[in-house]
């Protein structure tokens, strides 16, 4: 008799599985998708869609469509809490889906405890879907007169952020904002001294106000307030310092790494529940941590598959290997960009190009499950 998968999400470490959602069903079991939203918004394209490289049409991939047409039931709603003991989902509309296997991509949030009251003008970088709000409203403020954007946080996120709304206000030719970014201890903490160097270097060249040793202790309506008790004027901010994983794992009693992550084992499995997956940004990986970058979940991506299939039928599981270095690209705006890997440091146009094609093929590839008509799996 068959059995009944539920996925959590269908982001980057669900792709192959999406992909081959119709090579589950040809075994007899039942496939099941939630998520709040009918499309995934590739975040690493996301930023590139403020400044406006992108469309959003550009960097969506259909979820509900590929569910639905290779014979998978789309929920379209958003998981809250597991019952680990009853195998079942409940869901924020009240509903509740059983299952046999469960595979969990639910993604990160951006915390939001810095905000003192209601701010009108406030962004989160997650979801990447409200990036568009945000350009909107970005463009009608910029066409209005100058502009005070604060960007919180001095992460990847608020580097690609800044360097982006600066290009967005470029092509309106209206009204260059004022832009601080409030990095906290140190800009781009963690990441090597060239990739620092050559980032800020970009930025501050374009009149970007980069905040170093200066944190943002509170945001309140129309100002930023600093550690020290000051405050600047602020009329559009963007909160970007950093994400944690969905509170749903802490939320259901299931195990959880120090960050709140699903804590899993060599297998992408709950260390609390055998029945359970996971892999993205949402999980802490047992045997070591790894940093929340897309590519870990893009190397997870055929292991996770493989050992879902396996928990329905019974078979072996296969252990998740991370890897070794992987390249990092950060998009500043204006075809501009900074590379870094295994010690060489590229900035300007060609780490841009080199960003730009990658980000374009793994869409595309993406993309491509759209037009499949349930018998060609994508290659894994």
């Amino acid at each position: 008799m068959g059995k009944h998968l539920v996925l959590i999400g269908g982001g980057h470490a669900h792709m192959v599985t999406l992909a081959n959602l119709h090579a589950i069903r040809a075994k007899g079991h039942r496939v099941s998708v939630v998520q709040p939203s009918t499309h995934h918004y590739y975040s690493g394209m996301g930023p590139g869609m403020l400044g406006g490289t992108y469309t959003p049409d550009d960097i969506r991939f259909r979820t509900r469509h590929v569910v639905e047409k290779q014979g998978g039931a789309f929920v379209h709603d958003s998981a809250v809490r597991v019952d680990a003991e009853a195998r079942r989902v409940h869901l924020a509309s009240g509903d509740a889906i059983d299952y046999d296997v469960l595979s969990m991509n639910a993604g990160s949030y951006v915390p939001r405890d810095i905000l003192a009251g209601e701010v009108e003008a406030l962004f989160t970088v997650k979801p990447i879907e409200r990036l568009m709000e945000a350009q909107q409203r970005l463009q009608k403020l910029t066409a209005a007169g100058p502009v005070q954007v604060a960007i919180v946080g001095g992460g990847p996120s608020a580097v690609e952020v800044a360097g982006n709304v600066w290009q967005l206000a470029r092509r309106l030719g209206k009204h260059d904002p004022r832009i601080r970014v409030y990095a906290g201890s140190r800009f781009m903490k963690g990441f090597p001294q060239p990739v620092r160097r050559r980032a800020k270097k970009i930025l501050t060249k374009r009149g970007v106000e980069v905040l170093e040793g200066v944190r943002a202790a509170a945001i309140q309506a129309g100002a930023v307030v600093r550690d020290d008790g000051t405050s600047d004027p602020a009329d559009f901010v963007f909160l970007a310092v950093g994400v944690r994983p969905s509170r749903i794992f802490a939320d259901s009693g299931l195990p959880t790494g120090p960050d709140g992550g699903l804590l899993v084992n060599r297998y992408l499995q709950s260390v609390g529940d055998q029945r359970i997956f996971g892999g993205g940004d949402c999980i802490y990986f047992e045997p070591q941590p790894l940093d929340k970058v897309g590519v870990y979940a893009v190397r997870q991506n055929p292991v996770l598959y493989a050992n879902l299939v396996a928990a329905l039928e019974g078979e072996a599981l296969t252990p998740f290997e991370p890897g070794g270095g992987y390249l990092l690209i950060f998009n500043m705006g204006g075809d501009q960009g900074v590379l870094h890997k295994a010690g060489v440091t590229i900035g300007g146009r060609l780490a841009f190009v080199i960003k730009d094609y990658i980000d374009r093929k793994f869409m595309r590839r993406f993309q491509a499950l759209e037009q499949l008509a349930g018998g060609t799996p994508v290659s894994k």
